[in-house]
């Protein structure tokens, strides 16, 4: 999270990496300078506009690190309204197309971005819930603890066809369908930067939760805009992961903060190791090829996990059940009474006495086919 002004130093860039640039200054002028449609994903960290009023202290009397820097205080809501619809619609023109936006926020600000960014024409796909395993207490004890933050993922406009790498969020968890509910430590221990003893900055943000953003909503060698760039969080793991990044950030200390911290970073030497195909960027291997090319015989007998039903293979690609036939998929949900199946994860073939199915011939022959 950082500040919507030029400090000091001018507009200049502080970073030539080969996995993307540093800029400093302005976000809102430096987005609007960047050439139109360039970059595949924004992640926003803005001002929280929390202006709390005087310090808060520990029940033991020692004063709460928190965010009381002047960057994070912006005005009143109408100066706040106007910066957020000001950095979004230069953040709005930088982005591609079928490009997706992500703002994280509080109950102080987010409900304002979200309504700002339906009104600029971006369609919001998700809210997640940063929920907080480590969250810091309600020292005064008139309130509910507040344990999370909001991120809204919005694409640039209803029309875009959108990244989102839902088999390698589903990867992620366990091989379940990822949820908007994200249980992540904040930062702390070794990974919490540290200047004269201090926090480099007071909201920098996990690298965990960056990783999975950036993993779901972007493909490798794919641009990663954050014009709030703070200690670099967002840099740090798109280089990781194999990705482009473009920093703005406004304050000269916290940017060579994020420099040095990205220069130790290693790319992956395998860009395989990040790559996150989708079933749907396959190539499409009709069932018939199987056939064709010997990997199925004619007269082969195929059966249910369970063994209960069981069709035969037509020289044309089609099955034979007692009842009806047809492609894998229309037999299948015919066996079974049901209105769809996938025949390729039902029908099954026998391999050293196991039932295995018929979907690792169609993977065999991908391979042969790349």
């Amino acid at each position: 999270m950082a500040s919507r002004k030029l400090s000091t130093g001018g507009e200049r860039a502080i970073a030539d990496d080969p996995a993307g640039r540093i800029l400093v200054g302005d976000c809102i002028e430096l987005m609007a300078a960047l050439p139109a449609g360039s970059v595949d994903m924004v992640f926003a960290d803005p001002p929280y506009n929390l202006q709390l009023k005087g310090e808060l202290h520990r029940p033991n009397h020692t004063r709460v690190d928190g965010v009381d820097e002047a960057w994070d205080r912006i005005g009143d809501f109408a100066d706040y309204d106007r910066f957020t619809r000001a950095w979004l619609g230069a953040a709005r023109h930088a982005l591609k197309p079928d490009g997706t936006i992500w703002v994280i926020g509080s109950y102080h600000n987010i409900f304002r971005v979200g309504a700002a960014l339906q009104d600029l024409g971006f369609w919001t796909l998700n809210d997640v819930v940063w929920r907080k395993t480590n969250p810091m207490p309600n020292f005064r004890g008139r309130r509910f603890t507040n344990a999370h933050e909001t991120l809204i993922w919005a694409a640039r406009q209803e029309s875009s066809r959108y990244t989102f790498n839902y088999a390698a969020m589903k990867a992620l968890n366990d091989d379940l369908q990822m949820r908007s509910d994200w249980l992540i430590p904040v930062c702390g221990g070794p990974e919490r930067l540290k200047k004269d003893g201090k926090k480099a900055h007071p909201t920098q943000k996990p690298e965990a939760l960056l990783h999975r953003v950036i993993l779901a909503a972007t493909k490798p060698g794919e641009t990663a805009l954050d014009p709030f760039f703070g200690t670099g969080t967002t840099g740090a793991v798109a280089k990781k992961l194999g990705r482009r990044f473009i920093g703005i950030e406004r304050d000269e200390d916290y940017a060579a903060v994020a420099r040095a911290r990205i220069a130790d970073v290693r790319p992956p030497a395998d860009t395989e190791l990040v790559a996150t195909p989708s079933k749907r960027e396959e190539p499409r291997v009709p069932f018939g090829w199987l056939v064709e090319r010997g990997l199925l015989q004619p007269g082969e007998v195929l059966t249910d996990p369970s063994g209960r039903w069981t069709a035969r293979v037509r020289a044309d690609g089609t099955l034979i059940a007692a009842d009806c036939r047809g492609s894998i998929h229309q037999v299948g949900a015919a066996v079974q009474g049901a209105p769809a199946c996938n025949g390729w994860t039902f029908w099954c073939i026998s391999i050293e006495g196991k039932r295995v199915p018929i979907d690792v011939l169609r993977q065999k022959l991908r391979a042969e086919l790349n």
